[in-house]
């Protein structure tokens, strides 16, 4: 595969050229390595593309996997505790997770545990390869990624898509660039508040 476009969210790249570019060299590096044509094993059962074979999500993923932690990219996970009270959970979001339920219980409400996990962390920069349905990538940009930024576990989000011209030759509701492009440019130079790097790849 190969990189088309990046997009540089709060000086997102430019964090990474600076403090962390042997990070940057082995993400290019991984998305050089994936094969795109092993990748094309899925039999499509859709109405308008019946019979074609197309590029399986599932394999991608699987190989993007492989070779990242190949690298020592490896899950992690940002815990937490919530509750209904609105005013609670501001006062607690940026407290340690046990301050969090001691507090909620202090309160007299009850604690609920929760947790957002991003499968490629390494020295704190995260890695979302997202091939899924198009839903999931706003919850990485706007909650997972943002989720590890205010706990202080990464500096860097980093978002790999396909371009729609590799979108085009997968199944239907898969994310493309251009599109999750457009949904961040359109919240504002701010939002949301975590530096990020989109990438767009095609075969």
């Amino acid at each position: 595969m190969k990189i088309v476009e990046t997009y540089s969210h709060l000086n997102g790249i430019e964090f990474l050229l600076v403090h962390k570019p042997g990070l940057w060299d082995e993400i290019q590096e991984v998305i050089k390595q994936v094969n795109g044509e092993s990748c094309k094993t899925k039999v499509s059962k859709e109405k308008n593309m019946k019979g074609h074979l197309l590029y399986s999500p599932v394999e991608m993923n699987r190989r993007f996997k492989e070779l990242l932690e190949a690298k020592s990219w490896k899950e992690s996970r940002v815990s937490y505790w919530v509750t209904k009270d609105e005013k609670l959970i501001r006062k607690t979001q940026t407290m340690p997770t046990d301050k969090q339920k001691e507090e909620i219980v202090q309160a007299g409400h009850s604690p609920i545990y929760s947790y957002n996990q991003t499968d490629f962390v390494k020295e704190r920069v995260a890695v979302e390869v997202q091939f899924g349905k198009y839903a999931f990538v706003a919850y990485d940009l706007f909650v997972k990624h943002l989720a590890f930024f205010i706990g202080d576990k990464i500096d860097v989000g980093v978002e790999i898509l396909p371009m729609k011209s590799l979108q085009s030759q997968m199944s239907s509701g898969v994310p493309y660039y251009e599109g999750e492009l457009y949904n961040v440019v359109r919240q504002g130079r701010g939002v949301p508040a975590v530096p990020l790097i989109i990438i767009g790849i095609e075969k």
